[in-house]
Formats: structure tokens, C-alpha cells, sequence
């Protein structure tokens, strides 16, 4: 009887032991992954880590077909086809896979496809790892929840609507109808999801946008206290527009000709542009990669945020990139004790500014999202309003056009027209006042816009200077 139970004993000991062995992540599965395919997976994990996710996905595409069922493999997979919009990829690459960081992915893959009531058991499994403290996922959770039957962002009413922007220095402010009533609204490309006011509603909520008749029903909307950003800009903000409304409304926005474009179908590609992949944080916000030195490494991966004032901030390892001598930066006492230098090489697209004005630091004001990639820096509102900005392709690219007044020699290497002007979308003349009118003006407090720094965009090199507050 002894003997047996402790052959039983041990017995138990071992299977114990190989289970942990066959599903502990890291070393045990590195151990057994084929040697070729933790090349290729190692290769793919650093291009990830760095931002270049053309590259990561390849990489992990050559390592899934060593080994196809390894789950560390698909999990990465998994994230990179999420940050490319490709939900079906995502979702096949989590199918199956247990645990916590699976189950993250494959409920926001669920949620941007539509797919309510999985995003809502996928979320909700997150939000029982102790472990785990996620404010976007609890939010997201209640609405897929309470949203059955619904389809986020449906479109009716127009083709197409125009709405005048008023001036608020670089800031993108568009007055709009918050489910009937008239408000001022914040484009925020940091944000995935539309922003409410607090003070109007306490929780997260289903609301309906109208933009000059174009009407988006069903958005998901978050929460949050609006009144200090209200405070900056001498006027009431009630809601943030986030990167997913803006790509699923075919959205322009065109700061120096202030005005707001959403459309129910995608726009044509407009000429003398330049097409920009897209990637999205897993919460939403907008990247984009810049280049900051002419070697083979010296891109940066950089978050989109609407809501800084400044044209770029770069972190100390993407200042070293660009090589630029530390005792050339100074402080610059507007922006909040941060400091500015100038970036020899800079280009976005295929337009190059050379000798771009950037602050050295991203501020801790701005928010990184759940993502766990080397972000370079942030792209602010002042090198945004440069650009009339389109989002094509479901918003997996943006079309870039350059201010008329930037120096040609700007836009040298950029690509010849590719297609007619979008006949919903001409770009907008300078509006024609007379006398006694009163346009809508936004007019910060001296001194501050949002993130801190001058109400008006820096002057970006070869562009010609546009006054701030004349029409």
C-alpha cells in the first residue's frame, strides 16, 4: 500500500511537472522551438520592439511557417495584425490560445470588427486576472455589453459635410451636434475611442454625432473631466474626437484652410500628396514612422497626438539618432520648462523638412496607450496643420497634402499626382468676410494651448507664415 501510493505520488509529481514545462511561457518553448524559427521569431520580436512593423510581420510569417503552432509566435503575430487593422488575422492567430494576453487581443480584435457580444466575453475574462488594470477594457467591456445589436459608426443622412473649423492657433476644434445639441469637439489622434464630457455623462454611453447632415449613430463614447482642456482654450469642449471615428467618417481635416470633411464613402486620393501607412496603438491611438537621420536605423516611431500645441517631441535615444549636438538644445521658457533644438534631417512621408524646430522629452501629459513598442517621440498639432490630412483605406493609410506655401524643395522626393482632386473635397478658399460679420473664434489664454507652448503653430522651415487670428 505504501509503495503504491508513492509510485502514485510520484507519478502525479510529473505529469505536474510536465504540464508547467508544456505551457510556461519563455524559456521551456524556446527550448523546443525549431532553431530557424526562433531566428525568425527573434528577428520579428526586435523590428516590433523598434516599430517596424512591415518588417515584424514578415519576420513572423517566416517563423509561423516553422512552426505554426507555437503560441508565443502567433500571440506576436496576433498584435502586429491588430496594430495593422487586420482583425481576421488577429483573431485567427488568438484562436484557441489560453490566457490573458491572448484573450486582451483577441476581445479588441472583436470589438473594432463589430463583433459585440465576443469583445464583451473576451474583455471581460481580462478584467478577472487580478493581475491586470485596464481602464479601456473595463470601459469598452460595459459598452459591448450594453451595445448588443447595435453597429458602431453607422453612417446616414448626406454623402458629404463640411464643417468651417474656428481658429484656435494649431488646435483642431469642430463644432458639431452631440445627439441634437450644438457643441465644440477636439480632434484627439492619441484617442481611439470619442471622449464625452463628465460633467454631462458619468459613464461611458452609445451617442450620435451629426457633421453638416452626415450622421455617425451608434459611436462608443468614454468619459472624461474636459473642463481644465475647456479652461486652456477659452471655450467649451464637450467631446474628444478619437482616431476611429475619424477613420471610419472618411475624415479630412485641413487646419490651414479650417475646415472638417467626413464623407459615407472613401475619398479618391488627392494630387501632389503623399500616401502614409498608418498603425494604431491597441487602445486606439494613431502612429506614424518619421525618418530623423539619413542611416539605415534612423527611424522613429512616432504617437500621433492632435492635442500637443508643438510640431515634435523626441525622447534622448531618437536625438542621439539624428545625431544632434546636446549643447545646441536650450531651454525654451514657453514650453514649460522643456527644452528645443533642430533637426537637421527630418522627413514624413516622402516630404522632407529639413531643420525641423522639436523639444527634447515627451511629456508625461501624453498618453502611450497599451502598447508595449519604443515609441521615438510624438507628432504634434503644429506639424499636423502643415498637411490637409485624409484618411483612406479604412484608416490604414492617411494622404498627406503640403501647404501651398511650403518651400518646393520640401516635397522634392514626393510622388507625381496620382489621381484627380476628390470632387466632394476641393481645397477650401480663403473664406470671404464682410464687414460685420463675427466669425466663431477660439482664443486661448495668453501664453498656453494644449500641452503647454504658443496657442499658434511653430513655423516650420520654407513655410510661409499664416496669420493666426485674421480670416
Amino acid at each position: 500500500m505504501r509503495l503504491r501510493s508513492a509510485l502514485t505520488l510520484l507519478a502525479l509529481s510529473l505529469g505536474v511537472m510536465s504540464s508547467v514545462g508544456a505551457t510556461g511561457c519563455g524559456g521551456a518553448q524556446e527550448s523546443a522551438r525549431a532553431p530557424m524559427a526562433d531566428k525568425w521569431f527573434q528577428r520579428a520580436k526586435v523590428s516590433y520592439k523598434n516599430g517596424d512593423f512591415e518588417d515584424a510581420r514578415q519576420s513572423a510569417a517566416s517563423a509561423l511557417k516553422e512552426a505554426p503552432n507555437d503560441v508565443e509566435v502567433r500571440v506576436l503575430a496576433a498584435r502586429i495584425a491588430l496594430m495593422r487593422l487586420d482583425y481576421p488575422e488577429a483573431l485567427k492567430m488568438t484562436q484557441g490560445v489560453a490566457g490573458t494576453e491572448a484573450a486582451g487581443l483577441r476581445g479588441r480584435a472583436n470589438w473594432y470588427a463589430g463583433n459585440l457580444e465576443a469583445a464583451a466575453d473576451d474583455l471581460e475574462a481580462v478584467l478577472r486576472d487580478p493581475a491586470v488594470k485596464d481602464p479601456w477594457a473595463r470601459d469598452v467591456a460595459s459598452l459591448a455589453r450594453r451595445g448588443m445589436g447595435r453597429h458602431p459608426y453607422s453612417l446616414d443622412g448626406n454623402l458629404v459635410g463640411k464643417v468651417e473649423m474656428p481658429r484656435a492657433g494649431s488646435a483642431l476644434i469642430v463644432p458639431c451636434e452631440l445627439e441634437g445639441e450644438q457643441i465644440l469637439a477636439m480632434i484627439a489622434t492619441a484617442n481611439g475611442e470619442v471622449v464625452v464630457d463628465s460633467t454631462s455623462r458619468r459613464e461611458p454611453a452609445w451617442v450620435n454625432l451629426s457633421f453638416d447632415g452626415v450622421d455617425i449613430k451608434d459611436v462608443p463614447a468614454r468619459t472624461q473631466d474636459l473642463s481644465g482642456l475647456s479652461r486652456q482654450l477659452g471655450a467649451p469642449i464637450k467631446a474628444l474626437l478619437g482616431a476611429n471615428l475619424l477613420r471610419h467618417a472618411h475624415a479630412t481635416f485641413d487646419r490651414r484652410g479650417d475646415q472638417f470633411v467626413v464623407r459615407r464613402h472613401e475619398a479618391t486620393a488627392p494630387p501632389d500628396s503623399a500616401r502614409v501607412p498608418l498603425w494604431y496603438v491597441p487602445d486606439g491611438g494613431l502612429l506614424m514612422r518619421a525618418t530623423v537621420s539619413p542611416k539605415d536605423d534612423g527611424n522613429a516611431l512616432l504617437l500621433v497626438d492632435s492635442s500637443q500645441s508643438y510640431l515634435v517631441a523626441l525622447n534622448n535615444p531618437a536625438w542621439q539618432k539624428a545625431n544632434v549636438d546636446a549643447k545646441t538644445i536650450r531651454p525654451e521658457p514657453e514650453l514649460q520648462n522643456m527644452k528645443t533644438g533642430s533637426l537637421p534631417v527630418f522627413r514624413l512621408g516622402t516630404f522632407d523638412l529639413p531643420m525641423l524646430p522639436a523639444v527634447q522629452g515627451i511629456p508625461n501629459d501624453t498618453t502611450k496607450g497599451a502598447t508595449d513598442v519604443e515609441l521615438g517621440g510624438v507628432l504634434g498639432a503644429g506639424l499636423i496643420a502643415v498637411f490637409r490630412v485624409t484618411f483612406s483605406d479604412e484608416g490604414r493609410y492617411a494622404w498627406l497634402e503640403p501647404d501651398p506655401g511650403m518651400n518646393p524643395n520640401a516635397q522634392k522626393s514626393a510622388p507625381p499626382p496620382a489621381a484627380a482632386p476628390p470632387s466632394d473635397t476641393p481645397a477650401p478658399a480663403p473664406p470671404v468676410t464682410k464687414p460685420g460679420d463675427k466669425p466663431l473664434k477660439l482664443t486661448p489664454p495668453k501664453g498656453t494651448a494644449p500641452g503647454g507652448g504658443k496657442p499658434d503653430a511653430a513655423k516650420v522651415p520654407g513655410q510661409t507664415a499664416k496669420p493666426a487670428d485674421k480670416k
